[in-house]
């Protein structure tokens, strides 16, 4: 579990944009850049290579309610 006030200040390193966190996959989600950002040991790697593109199918949940 990542604290709340540093998913706050958190953004994704390409894009700027705001993250979304998957605590189930421990992962942060840029929708933009269609990445996810792993979290190791409780610290999120923050690095372009080392994160993975997101499926179509985890994009197309963020449109669902």
């Amino acid at each position: 579990m990542l604290d709340k006030k540093l998913l706050a200040i958190l953004a994704c390193p390409v894009c700027k944009g705001n993250l979304h966190y998957d605590p189930s996959a421990q992962e942060l989600l840029c929708y933009a850049d269609s990445l996810a950002f792993p979290i190791r040991d409780g610290i999120p790697v923050m690095l372009d290579n080392e994160a993975r593109q997101l499926t179509p199918e985890e994009k197309d949940q963020r449109k669902q309610p």
